[in-house]
């Protein structure tokens, strides 16, 4: 690993990339996983500046393999391995976003995160306020997720509600190949530290996108991320809103295909920004339906699917027919691999919630 002194500034990013080629062009069907690969691939392409660290990224790719390749390609001095040593990884990223480097760092399970939490809550959510604004934080936090894979505690956590409790962190969490390459593009070109949350058990899901035409959204000019606070609307429906994140958003949509079987029409929200999050978006729905329930993989008690559903009851109350729901998982240390299925929120759960909202009174 080179020194900071011998690391390219920002002044020289775009002059010593301008030879680095796309590896892949055009409409490509991809995993999840390739998608963010892409997002780092080009914009280390496009800015010097930006680098990759963390436990096993370099020589092996990460144990998910999002990083595979960007070592060859870019060297070791761009994506390189550090020590087990989380805490030690954020702090350094915080000292290199000091002085004008935009690290991307991962750390390799959720709940290894943990040892750099002070380091995260304590200087990096707090150095922009602390310098009134001189000094931002330019890094990205990248955060593998929640369950589904057959993992265990350690492994499986859904981490979000301690980021999105901390002032001055953006976390963010796709559910699609597209959203997963367009707001890890946008969480490195913001100025400000994200959290980016990756739901593992999406990273081998696949889609056909058109890289070229996401590409273009980043070139010339930078312009305002577009995915950072804005919600999308998943699915249409007219009876009832599904609110969902990151790994639910399968399940809401898996829950409202079943129950247009049924003859209800469920809408589906991706939230997609936490923080900060689009009241707008998810308002607008919510009263367009006047049913909401708001799904999400984590323990419900003081959770960020608690927060949905104070925000919705403030901003919805006298356009609701029944009272806001939530399908979360149990307020529990997450649980064996066999057990898991009856944790996570499911297509079952997700229905009977459905029944529950009154539709008596309709």
């Amino acid at each position: 690993m080179t020194t900071m002194a011998n690391r390219p500034s920002a002044g020289t990013a775009h002059a010593s990339t301008a030879a680095v080629e796309p590896e892949l062009r055009g409409v490509q069907t991809i995993t999840f996983a390739k998608a963010l690969t892409l997002a780092m691939s080009d914009a280390m392409a496009s800015d010097a500046t930006v680098l990759v660290f963390g436990e096993d990224v370099g020589t092996l790719g990460g144990v998910f393999r999002v990083t595979d390749g960007l070592t060859r390609r870019f060297g070791e001095e761009r994506c390189f391995d550090t020590p087990l040593a989380e805490s030690g990884i954020v702090g350094m990223a915080t000292g290199m976003a000091m002085n004008g480097m935009k690290p991307v760092v991962e750390m390799q399970f959720d709940a290894f995160a943990y040892p750099a939490f002070e380091q995260i809550t304590s200087h990096v959510a707090k150095m922009g306020n602390r310098t009134r604004g001189q000094v931002r934080l330019p890094l990205v936090i990248r955060i593998p997720y929640a369950g589904g894979i057959g993992g265990v505690e350690h492994h499986c956590d859904s981490s979000e509600a301690y980021y999105v409790h901390t002032p001055g962190l953006t976390v963010l969490t796709p559910s699609t190949v597209s959203d997963a390459y367009i707001m890890l593009r946008d969480a490195i070109a913001s100025p400000d530290p994200v959290v980016f949350m990756e739901p593992k058990k999406l990273y081998f899901s696949k889609a056909t996108v058109d890289l070229d035409a996401l590409r273009a959204r980043y070139d010339g000019d930078s312009v305002l991320p577009s995915s950072i606070g804005k919600a999308a609307v998943a699915r249409e429906g007219t009876d009832a809103t599904l609110i969902a994140y990151g790994p639910s958003v399968a399940a809401a949509l898996a829950a409202a295909e079943t129950a247009a079987e049924e003859g209800r029409s469920l809408q589906v929200i991706d939230v997609r920004s936490l923080v900060p999050f689009d009241d707008e978006t998810v308002s607008a729905a919510v009263r367009s339906t006047g049913r909401a329930i708001v799904i999400a993989e984590a323990p419900g008690f003081a959770s960020m699917a608690a927060e949905i559903v104070a925000r919705i009851q403030e901003r919805c109350f006298h356009s609701l027919a029944a009272p806001v729901l939530r399908v979360s998982g149990f307020d529990i240390p997450y649980p064996a691999p066999r057990l898991e299925k009856y944790y996570l929120p499911g297509v079952d759960r997700i229905l009977d919630a459905v029944d529950q909202l009154q539709w008596e009174q309709s």
